[in-house]
C-alpha cells in the first residue's frame, strides 16, 4: 500500500532532539512542540487514540510537518519557546505578555547615577531586574538613598571639567543627599565603593554593607565623633530592618530560582521566586492557557524557560515540586524538607493566591468562563462522563417522626434555579424511615420527568451516606435510569462522597470548588426541606386549634387561612373583617372562641 505524504515525512524524521512544527493545508502553523526523539514523539500523534477532542482535531488538520534538529534538550526548549512567542500557533499554550518591566540602572559614567527605567540602552550601563512592580524598585531605591549619598544630576563629571570649576554645588549637597563630586568634594574611589555596595544590596547581599558601616561606626566612636557614629548606627538599623523583612529562608540559599505550579482544566499558574542570600528579590506568576490538555510537567518546563528568558536569570540551580528536564547546565532539585521545602511551599501558596484572585476577577468580568471552568473541574473531580450543567439534590426532613417531607433543589450551571425546586409530602412510608422516603421521592421525581419528557440532570446528589444512596439507586433501577445519570451521596460528618458500587469514599480538598458546590446544594436542600416541614407542622397545629371552635368546619378554616394566612391574624381580626369572609354567624363564633382563651 502506497504511503501518504505525511507518512513519508514521519518515516524520514531523525531520532534526535529537536523542534517540530505542524502546518495545515493553507500553510498556516498549527502547533510547535519539542522532543527528545523527534520521530518517536511525532509518530505518537498518529499511532494512538487521543482522549482530548482538540488533539484529535489538530491531528486531522495536519497537512505538513517540518522539524529542526538541535544539539540538546535545552536547545529544543529554548527554540520551542521562541517559536511559540513568534508565531503564536492556535494549538499551543499562550505565553503572551506585553508588560514593560522596570529595571534599576547603574549608569555607565564616571560617577554613576542609580535610577529606575523601563528602557534598556546598550551603552555599557548595568541593569538589575527586571522587577515585577515599580513599587519594589522604589522601595529599594529609597533604601539605597538613605544609606549612600549619590548624585542625581546628569552633568558630564570628567576630571577636566571639575578642575576647571565648571560646576557648583546644588541644593542636594546642602541637604545632605549628595557629597558634591562635581567640586571634587568626594573622590571617585569613595563614590565607586558606594556603587559596589549598592550592587550587593540589589543582589540581596547586605553583609558587606553592614560590615563596612560597623567598622566606620567603631572608628568614629574611638575618635569621639559621636554624631557621625550615631548617624551610621541609624543606617545599620535601617539596613538590618530591611534585611529581616526580606530574608525569609536560610541566607546560605543563594542564587536559586524556585518554580511551582497549580492548575485546573483550562489554565496553569506558574509562580517564580528568585532567591539571593535568603531573600526574595523577585516574584512573578505566569498564567498559561491550556490548549491540548497539557500536563503540569509540560507546562512547568515551558514556563521555566520563558520566565528565565524574560527575567534574564543566570541561576544555575532551580527548586521545583517534581522532576523536570532542563538540560545539563541547570541543577534541578526537588526539596523534601527543611528551608528548601519551605520556600517551595511559599511559591505554591503564591500560585494559589494568584489563581484565586484571577477567579474573583473572572467571576465579575467573564461569568461564562467562570461557569465553564467550574463545570470542567467538577467533571474531573467527580469522574463524570459529561459536565454537570444540571444537578439535583434530595434531602428528607422529619422531626420526631412527624410530618415527613422531602425536598429537591436544582442547580443549573453551578447556580440555584429556584423555579425548579420541588417539595414532597411522603405518602407511602409510615414513621421516620429515611431510606424508604428517599426511594419514594427519587422515584416520583424522575417518573414525572420521564412522563413529561423533561430534561434529566447530569448529576444527582443524595444527602446521606451509603443507605440513602442505595435507596435512590433502587428507584433509578425501576425506572431504567441506573447508569444513565451520575449519582453520588454526601455524608455530613466527614464530607465523604459515596459512589455506587464503590466501598471507598472520595475525600475532596476542603477548599475544593467542587466540594463547595456540593455543600451549597446540600445546605440549600436542607434549608428548603426544613422550611417546608416547619410550615406543614405549623399549619397542622393551626388546623387542629381551629377545629376545636364549635360550629366551624373544614371549609371555613380553609377560607380563613387563604385570606388571613396565619392564626395570629385570624385571632386579631375584627368582627367586620371575619364576617366579610365567613358570614355573621360564623364570625361571632370565632370572636367568642378567641375571647374565651384570653
Amino acid at each position: 500500500m502506497e504511503k501518504t505524504a505525511l507518512e513519508i515525512q514521519i518515516s524520514t524524521l531523525p531520532n534526535s532532539p529537536g523542534v517540530y512544527q505542524y502546518y495545515d493545508k493553507n500553510g498556516k502553523i498549527l502547533y510547535v512542540g519539542k522532543a527528545k526523539n523527534l520521530k518517536k514523539r511525532v509518530s505518537s500523534y498518529f499511532n494512538k487514540n487521543h482522549d482530548n477532542a482538540r488533539t484529535r482535531l489538530l491531528v486531522k488538520k495536519i497537512n505538513e510537518i517540518k522539524h529542526i534538529v538541535v544539539d540538546s534538550e535545552t536547545d529544543a526548549l529554548l527554540l520551542e519557546n521562541n517559536f511559540i512567542k513568534k508565531y503564536q500557533p492556535r494549538y499551543n499554550v499562550l505565553l503572551k505578555d506585553d508588560k514593560s518591566y522596570p529595571w534599576i540602572c547603574i549608569k555607565n559614567e564616571r560617577f554613576p547615577r542609580v535610577f529606575p527605567t523601563r528602557r534598556m540602552i546598550k551603552d555599557g550601563s548595568e541593569y538589575f531586574g527586571p522587577y515585577t512592580s515599580m513599587k519594589t524598585v522604589q522601595t529599594l531605591l529609597d533604601l539605597i538613598k538613605g544609606l549612600y549619598p549619590l548624585r542625581t544630576c546628569n552633568y558630564d563629571l570628567s576630571q577636566d571639567k571639575i578642575n576647571a570649576g565648571k560646576y557648583k554645588v546644588c541644593l542636594e549637597y546642602h541637604i545632605g543627599n549628595c557629597l558634591a563630586p562635581c567640586e571634587n568634594k568626594q573622590s571617585e574611589k569613595d563614590y565607586h565603593e558606594n556603587i559596589e555596595a549598592i550592587r550587593q544590596i540589589v543582589k540581596g547581599n547586605f553583609k558587606d554593607s553592614l560590615q563596612r558601616f560597623r567598622k566606620q561606626m567603631k572608628r568614629y566612636a574611638e575618635n569621639l565623633h559621636f554624631e557621625d557614629a550615631q548617624r551610621l548606627k541609624e543606617k545599620i538599623e535601617i539596613l538590618e530592618n530591611y534585611q529581616s523583612k526580606s530574608t525569609i529562608v536560610n541566607p546560605k540559599i543563594n542564587n536559586v530560582d524556585v518554580f511551582s505550579i497549580v492548575s485546573d482544566e483550562s489554565y496553569g499558574y506558574v509562580n517564580f521566586l528568585q532567591i539571593s542570600f535568603g531573600s526574595i528579590i523577585r516574584s512573578h506568576t505566569l498564567e498559561i492557557k491550556k490548549k491540548l490538555d497539557e500536563t503540569d510537567k509540560e507546562l512547568l518546563e515551558l514556563a521555566i524557560i520563558e520566565i528565565r528568558q524574560r527575567f534574564q536569570s543566570q541561576s544555575k540551580e532551580i527548586y521545583v515540586p517534581f522532576e523536570v528536564e532542563m538540560g545539563e547546565n541547570i541543577k534541578v532539585h526537588v526539596p523534601q524538607l527543611g528551608d528548601k521545602k519551605s520556600i517551595l511551599e511559599l511559591s505554591v501558596r503564591n500560585a494559589k493566591y494568584y489563581r484565586m484572585e484571577r477567579f474573583k476577577q473572572i467571576k465579575i468580568t467573564d461569568p461564562n468562563r467562570h461557569e465553564n471552568r467550574i463545570m470542567a473541574q467538577m467533571k474531573k473531580d467527580l469522574r463524570l462522563s459529561e459536565e454537570p450543567r444540571h444537578i439535583e439534590c434530595f434531602d428528607n426532613s422529619n422531626i420526631q417522626g412527624s410530618n415527613p417531607v422531602a425536598a429537591c433543589v436544582v442547580f443549573k450551571n453551578g447556580k440555584p434555579s429556584k423555579k425548579d425546586y420541588r417539595k414532597y409530602n411522603i405518602k407511602t412510608v409510615t414513621g421516620p424511615d429515611d431510606f424508604a422516603s428517599m426511594e419514594e421521592v427519587v422515584y416520583r421525581r424522575y417518573k414525572r420527568l420521564l412522563e413529561e419528557k423533561q430534561p434529566l440532570p447530569q448529576l444527582i446528589i443524595i444527602d446521606g451516606g451509603k443507605g440513602q444512596l442505595n435507596s435512590a439507586l433502587k428507584s433509578l433501577e425501576k425506572l431504567g435510569l441506573r447508569g444513565k445519570i451520575a449519582i453520588v451521596g454526601i455524608a455530613k460528618r466527614l464530607e465523604e462522597l459515596f459512589f455506587p458500587n464503590d466501598s471507598i469514599p472520595l475525600y475532596l480538598d476542603k477548599k475544593s470548588e467542587t466540594l463547595k458546590i456540593i455543600q451549597q446544594l446540600r445546605n440549600e436542600a436542607h434549608r428548603f426541606g426544613i422550611t417546608f416541614h416547619r410550615n406543614k407542622r405549623s399549619n397542622e397545629a393551626l388546623k387542629t386549634e381551629m377545629e376545636s371552635i364549635p360550629g366551624i368546619g373544614e371549609k371555613t378554616i380553609i377560607d380563613l387561612l387563604k385570606h388571613f394566612k396565619s392564626a395570629k391574624r385570624i385571632a386579631g381580626a375584627s368582627y367586620k373583617e371575619l364576617a366579610e369572609i365567613i358570614g355573621n354567624k360564623r364570625a361571632q363564633k370565632v370572636i367568642a372562641h378567641y375571647k374565651s382563651l384570653k
